[in-house]
Order: C-alpha cells, then structure tokens, then sequence
C-alpha cells in the first residue's frame, strides 16, 4: 500500500502506467511515461530473464541498440533500454554504469548479494533522493514519492536553507529536507542491509586543454553535434523540438531537421508584454529551417494565476521564475508530441550569459584607483533609479558591484545569487543564525577549482561550476519538474557527455572572445542560421518579477511574508523581510531577486510541511 501511494505522488512524471513489485524486506514501484517500446514488455519493475537483478528506471538511454548489439548470452524478453541495462550490469557489474550515454536515475537490485544500487546521469538531468529513516532506506524521482512513506521525517535542514538563499536552489548533493541527500550526477549509492550505503563515482570530468586549431575544433563540434542531436531522436512517440528563437535552441533544431526523416515540428510560446516576449525570433528561425511551427500567446495575468500551482508543485524550493513559461510551454508541447529536445547547457558551455562578460570588465574595474572606485563610480551606480525592465542597466551594475570584492571561486555565484553571506544573515531569525555557524555555503563551489590553474583554465573551472550547479540544480530541475508534470520528456543534446568532454578541453578563447561568449557555437552556425539570430542580445525566459511584486503580486506577497506566516517556522526575522517590501515597493531598492526567492520559500513550505 505504501508503494501504491509512492506510485500515486509521481503519476504526473509516468501517466501511461504503474507498478509494484516487493520480495521480503524489498519493494519497487515505478510509473512510466512510455516512449521506447509501447508493448507490455516494457512494464515496470522490471525483472531480467534470469531473474538475477531488477530495475526501476527514469529517462533514456540514447546509445542502447548499440549496447545490446554487444550482449552476448542474455535472452532478451523486449526492445527496451531497460532491459538493456540489467543485461549490461548482469555481464559487467557496476562498471556498466559508465557505458550508458544518456539521462537517467534507475534503482538496480541484485538479488544475489541483497544490494541496491541508485544510479543518476552524468550530468544530473535526471533526480534522484534518497534517505535512511531508522532502518528502512527510502528513495524516488522526486520528494514528494519519499513523503509518503510512513518512516520519512520531514525535518527541513536549516543549512539547506542557508543554501537556499544563496544558490535559489538546494544544490546537490544537499536536501531540504535532514537525513536525505540527492545522489550525485555521474555517481552512484550502493545500499545492503549488512554494509549499509556507499556513494561513488563511476565518471568525472577529463580537465585537460587540447592541443587543437580553432578551425578544427569547430569541425569537431559539427560532428559532435551531430551525433548528439541525432542519438535524442530516437523514439516510438511524437517528437518536437522547444523554438525560442536564440542561438540555442535554433542550433539544436538545424541539427534535428538535418537528421529527422519526417518533417520537424517546433514549439515555442509567446507574452502579450512585448518587453518579455521574443517570439518573432523564433517564426524567423522557422522559416529559415523550414519547419511545422507552433507558437501559443499568454497573457501576464495567465502566468500569475499560475505561481501558486507551479512553485507549490515543486517539493523543493526552486526561486527560477522562468519555471512559470517553463510550465505552459510544457503544457503546450504535450498537447502534440510526448518528446522535445531543448537547448539547455550551451550558456553554461560556451560562456554565454552576462556574467562572463561582467569577468572580463572586472580586472579594467579593478585597475582604476581605489578612490574613483569608492568614491566616485560606486555611490552613483548606488543611486541610480530603479528599473524593473529586463535586464535594466541599474540591475546590472549593481550586481556587478555585488560580486566585484569576492573571492575568485565565489564571485560568480555572488552575480547569479539573491541573497549574500551577509544579506542572508540580516534577513535570518536568530535562531538560523545560530544553526548557520561554521557553515559557509560558498565552500560548496570549491570542488569544482583545480589548485593553481591557469586564468584561462580558471575560467573553465568556472564553466564547469556552473554546469554542476546552476545548470544541474536550478536550470535542469526547473526543466524537469515543469515538463514530467505534464508527462513530457525534454533531452538536451548539449548535454551529451562526448560534447561536455570536448568543449571542456577547449582554451576559453575559443568560447568567449572580445566581450562576446558563444564565439565557437557562432562561427559553426554562421551561414546556417539567420546573422540576426547569431548575433542578438541574449534575452532570457524571463517574466516581470520585480514590476508584478509592485502590483499583481502585492497581495500574494503580503500574505506569504506577513508576520504570521514567517512565524509558523521562523526561520526569518520579519522587520528585515518588511524592510525589503516596503524598499521595493516604493520603488526605492530593486529587491526583486530577493523577495522571490523568499516568496517561493514560502509557497513551498505551506504545501510541503503541513
């Protein structure tokens, strides 16, 4: 019964069907969303033929005709990807993980030594939590599958919020909740009853620079590309391709209508507010290619009705707005096909957002006297009126101020972040002040620097941070979660492996070069896309949060931050929390990023804790 109702919380993820299976003290459950093999025979848990091992599994493995071409001695009973990874692990153990290419979670049980293994994708498209509560290990796609079994302990950790605040997710292998982790990306959990649980990688990231000329390199990435886009479209279901009109996803599509042997339908949504709206890029890019475009308008009221059901659907706190379009874009999509492939991860490859840009005007910055700097530059950029436009100007300076005096490893994360170490303590009750010493949450970024690289490695590793943390958790958790709430399946060819490895071994001057990021990507798709869609500005899928908290959203937001609400866990100090509504709203500071990320704070926790 329990797993029935584990089955029930994650049925949105796998609408087609459902399963159970329990042997003793063990017990799967699965619900699927069909796109391999429709048959029965692909039903979930799943048992190999020699009844050696079983399986629960979550995504796609895009290279598993191949694999099984090379299975020798194992009787297949389908023409699954699943069966497929039993019969790998059956023949080499936990060192099959490595062969898969693809994103995925999967609980494997071998019978014969009583061990569970919990396996996630190399690049964490896929999540995957897990916990011990007093004996019984618990473990799902997503939180809300833990929470109803009987021996979860909803016990939120008050460093993950601390967490929170900075990274406006919970970043892995942290969970809001104590006692439950996320298993890491590339990385597995062994789990006996006798030996208890084990974590290891079965992948890491190659950091070594090739040797190779710019015009070679853009050759590879053709090929490498290629290859990507054309792995993601095998499927027994309708499939498409998300269209917003940027380098990104119009890369992605050239490559899906070059290799697609039917014709290509894309997918994108459009915003009655023409400061958000970019829509015309992407009937610009449709025409280019010469594909089935379908576009759907909204309206700003439409996505405000939504905040409640999106931001409470998610069972962790996740303050990325974008989530909202994300969510009627997926609505959309599903509506037409069961498979989309999106253009996540190129940002994060190729040094795409403002931030990089912010980088390279930091060493000019900091080479002007100390007392133009403190006493002339700074103050004004203080005292600029507020802008609540996309990426106004007095945002992005006064951001760069924010991250200009941190630390190498952690300015980054100062530019992408609400809330700073100190700005997070002065909104914190005293009681989280406490919980928060000796807990730095900025020392979660220094797994991802190499000692003594190089600036040109440093920034790299810099990349490489930001696709193990602001891609995996914030971008690909907001994609997830949006999309299999509507029972669609998003692939990111960006994010195969073979590209990650190859477009990290490339100096960075290959990615970004005079003030502009992308260089790479721009020169392969020169002559094959629109210059205009080349070269525009990066606009993001972005909403109007800091107008909206100034009018559609005050009553929301004084609800969710009124004393009362804050009280019910207190974890923040009401005045400080008022201080920064009142200095919005009356247009003196832009706390937009910071009232969001308290304002999703709070809609997670009226759904998730009672």
């Amino acid at each position: 019964e329990t797993l029935e109702r584990m089955c029930v919380a994650l049925s949105r993820r796998g609408p087609n069907d459902a399963g159970v299976w329990k042997e003793g003290k063990v017990g799967l459950a699965h619900t699927r969303l069909s796109i391999i093999d429709l048959s029965d025979a692909g039903h979930q848990p799943m048992m190999s033929t020699t009844s050696k091992t079983s399986i629960v599994f979550n995504g796609e493995i895009y290279n598993y005709r191949e694999l099984r071409k090379g299975i020798s001695g194992y009787e297949f009973h389908s023409n699954t990807d699943t069966e497929v990874i039993l019969a790998l692990y059956e023949k080499y153990g936990a060192g099959s993980f490595k062969l898969l290419n693809g994103m995925f979670a999967f609980a494997l049980y071998d019978h014969d030594t009583e061990t569970l293994f919990l396996v996630r994708d190399r690049m964490g498209k896929k999540p995957l939590y897990y916990g011990l509560f007093g004996g019984t290990f618990i473990f799902g796609s997503e939180l809300k599958a833990l929470m109803c079994h009987p021996a979860f302990k909803k016990e939120i950790d008050p460093f993950a919020v601390r967490m929170y605040l900075t990274y406006e997710c919970v970043p892995t292998p942290f969970s809001i909740f104590k006692d439950t982790r996320k298993v890491q990306a590339g990385g597995y959990v062994a789990f006996s009853l006798d030996a208890g649980a084990r974590e290891a990688l079965y992948w890491e990231l190659p950091h070594t620079l090739q040797d190779i000329s710019f015009d070679e390199a853009v050759r590879t990435l053709d090929l490498k590309l290629g290859d990507a886009v054309g792995r993601r479209l095998e499927s027994d279901v309708p499939l498409g391709v998300f269209l917003s009109g940027g380098i990104d996803s119009s890369t992605v599509a050239y490559y899906a209508k070059r290799a697609s042997a039917t014709p290509l339908q894309t997918f994108s949504i459009g915003f009655t507010d023409k400061d958000f709206d970019e829509s015309e890029y992407a009937g610009t890019v449709a025409r280019a290619l010469g594909v089935e475009h379908r576009m759907e308008y909204f309206s700003p009221s439409q996505c405000i009705e939504l905040i409640p059901e999106v931001f409470a659907y998610l069972d962790e706190p996740l303050a990325d707005a974008s989530a909202l379009p994300s969510y009627l874009l997926a609505s959309f999509t599903k509506r037409h096909v069961s498979v989309a492939l999106g253009g996540d991860g190129a940002d994060e490859l190729f040094a795409g957002y403002p931030t990089f840009q912010a980088e390279a005007l930091l060493r000019a910055y900091l080479s002007l006297p100390a007392f133009l700097r403190q006493r002339v530059i700074e103050p004004l950029i203080r005292k600029m009126p507020v802008s609540h436009t996309y990426f106004s100007p007095d945002f992005k300076l006064k951001k760069f101020l924010e991250g200009a005096h941190a630390p190498n490893h952690y300015r980054h994360q100062h530019w992408l972040g609400a809330f700073s170490d100190d700005e997070a303590h002065a909104i914190a009750s005293s009681d989280m002040r406490f919980h928060w010493r000796g807990s730095p949450p900025y020392s979660h970024l220094d797994q991802f620097f190499r000692e003594n690289a190089s600036r040109g490695d440093f920034l790299n590793d810099v990349l490489w941070s930001y696709l193990r943390t602001y891609c995996m958790d914030e971008v690909l958790a907001k994609v997830d979660r949006t999309s299999m709430a509507h029972g669609l399946e998003v692939r990111a060819p960006f994010l195969d492996y073979t590209v990650i490895e190859f477009v990290q071994s490339l100096p960075y001057r290959y990615k970004f070069l005079r003030m502009q990021g992308k260089h790479i990507l721009k020169r392969l798709m020169k002559d094959r896309l629109p210059h205009e869609i080349i070269y525009r500005k990066k606009q993001g899928f972005a909403v109007p949060i800091g107008r909206w908290l100034r009018g559609e959203l005050k009553p929301l937001s004084h609800e969710l931050l009124s004393r009362s609400a804050l009280a019910e866990h207190g974890f923040f100090d009401h005045a400080a929390v008022a201080r920064l509504v009142a200095e919005h709203e009356k247009g003196r500071k832009d706390h937009r990023k910071k009232l969001w990320t308290l304002l999703v704070f709070q809609l997670w926790y009226k759904e998730w804790t009672r």
